[in-house]
């Protein structure tokens, strides 16, 4: 039994053995089968893979070459494009070359030309000045004047012709100018005058104080003459005491003084009591009545024009203007007509009338201390009107009115034309005999010293002067001059009120008889 077992036991161990060998043969026959078809499926891929390398290689290959050749026609394409524009400058440049070759030969030969033609002026112009010598020589030789003589002649006779083209210029354009203006002017002015009128004083320089008596005048000169001194050295003005039936004379310059000394001289005649200390009194109160008298003139004088806002100091100088005058007329009556004048003017014209009024009335405030101050009643009232703050436009026309500085507005020209209407208004201006006798005088010597005059006549009370000249040296050209000529001297030289006309009247006559 156990043999049995053990004989199964090793039955059962070889075959275990054998079936392992013939599994492990098996499988191992089937491993190299596997390996084998393994193998030859990895060259085929390897053999596929090579062939499609080596097909790609191939594609690589051309289109590189392709790629290559493309370029290379490019490139060959843009050399031949850059050697032909190579080409074509270079053509140009040696274009330009043989231009500028040419050029260069052009101007050697223009210079060369020049040369010669420089060569053959200079002895042309030697020629011609030899000639021109030549000529001169004769011409003086044959007119009997040196080239200076002639040089002379001929430019008096450019400067006639120039003469007589200014004339002629000169007479079309004041001709045009008046016909503009004159009928507009004369309306304004004519209007101006005939809506406004002033009171005018006469000039004097004394004062008549009537008395109740003779008597009188001996109580005023008092014991020793002590009561007459007394007033003359409290009022500064002479005080005389003649023969003139109960009346006493007051002569000075500076007419307040003589009003403050006729107001205290007639109080005292009223009062009876004249002794120096009563005189003192007395000319104490004339003074501060004079000062009030002063104040209310100027302030009746700036609610007449109409005029506000003007400074008080101003309005006390325009009541010390009362008492001026100026070739007897009243300074203040003046300012007041003036600033009318001006205020219608601007009316006419279309400007402020309120400003030009007050322009007008300060025209000639300088006036009111010309006598007290350096300066002229211009100067004097610039500097016034400037301290008191006026208007630019009211400080031109007070420094204008009399053509000291050129008017810089239309205001500044209506109070310069007023202020002539006022003064040159007939009876407004009166002048002594000898004055006027003078003026008129100066008038005619002034026009007979010019060359070609014949005689004056100074007429209209010397607001016009005609002259006559000879014919044979003045033209009618020359006339336009000579007016413009004498006026200018005329302005220079006098003093005078308003203006002067100047009539040049040329006359030729020819004579002839009949036998």
């Amino acid at each position: 039994m156990l043999s049995y077992v053990i004989t199964a036991l090793v039955a059962v161990a070889v075959a275990a053995v054998v079936t392992y060998f013939a599994t492990t043969v098996y499988q191992k026959k089937v491993a190299e089968a596997k390996v084998g078809n393994a193998e030859e499926k990895a060259r085929e891929i390897i053999d596929e893979a090579l062939k499609t390398a080596e097909s790609k290689k191939r594609e690589s290959l051309l289109e590189i070459k392709e790629e290559s050749i493309r370029t290379k026609n490019e490139l060959d394409k843009e050399i031949k494009e850059r050697r032909a524009e190579a080409q074509r400058y270079e053509r140009r440049v040696q274009q330009k070359e043989e231009n500028i070759d040419k050029k260069a030969d052009a101007i050697e030969k223009k210079e060369a030309s020049l040369a010669a033609r420089e060569e053959s002026l200079n002895k042309m112009k030697d020629e011609v000045s030899k000639l021109n010598e030549q000529r001169i020589q004769e011409l003086e030789r044959i007119s009997g004047l040196t080239s200076e003589q002639a040089k002379d002649y001929l430019l008096k006779i450019v400067e006639d012709d120039v003469r007589h083209e200014a004339v002629v210029m000169i007479k079309e354009i004041e001709s045009r100018a008046k016909e503009e203006a004159d009928k507009k002017a004369k309306e304004y002015v004519v209007s101006a005058i005939q809506r406004c009128a002033a009171d005018h004083v006469s000039e004097t320089t004394i004062s008549v104080v009537q008395l109740p008596n003779d008597e009188m005048k001996g109580r005023i000169i008092g014991r020793e003459g002590r009561n007459i001194r007394t007033l003359e050295t409290m009022t500064g003005v002479d005080l005389i005491i003649d023969d003139t039936p109960e009346a006493v004379i007051l002569s000075a310059f500076d007419p307040i003084r003589r009003e403050v000394a006729r107001i205290a001289l007639e109080k005292l005649i009223v009062d009876g009591r004249i002794h120096p200390a009563r005189i003192e009194e007395m000319v104490e109160k004339a003074q501060r009545e004079v000062e009030v008298m002063i104040k209310e003139e100027g302030e009746a004088a700036v609610l007449e024009v109409g005029v506000h806002g003007i400074h008080p100091e101003l309005i006390k100088l325009l009541g010390r203007m009362k008492f001026r005058t100026s070739y007897g007329q009243n300074a203040l009556k003046h300012s007041i007509e003036v600033a009318q004048l001006s205020g219608l003017l601007a009316a006419e014209m279309g400007l402020d009338v309120r400003l030009a009024k007050r322009a007008g009335l300060l025209h000639d405030i300088g006036k009111a201390v010309n006598h007290e101050m350096e300066g002229s009643h211009v100067q004097l009232g610039v500097e016034l009107c400037k301290k008191y703050k006026e208007n630019s436009t009211v400080i031109n026309a007070v420094e204008s009115h009399h053509g000291d500085v050129e008017p810089t507005s239309l205001i500044a020209c209506i109070v310069q034309a007023a202020d002539t209407i006022s003064a040159a208004r007939p009876g407004a201006r009166r002048e002594t005999l000898e004055a006027y006798t003078s003026r008129l005088k100066q008038l005619e010597d002034i026009t007979n010293n010019f060359k070609g005059v014949d005689k004056s006549f100074a007429i209209q009370a010397g607001r016009e002067v005609r002259v006559m000249v000879i014919p044979e040296q003045i033209s009618d050209a020359d006339m336009v001059l000579l007016a413009r000529d004498i006026s200018k001297q005329i302005e220079s030289e006098l003093e005078y009120p308003g203006q002067i006309k100047i009539n040049v009247i040329r006359e030729s006559r020819v004579i002839d008889y009949a036998k």
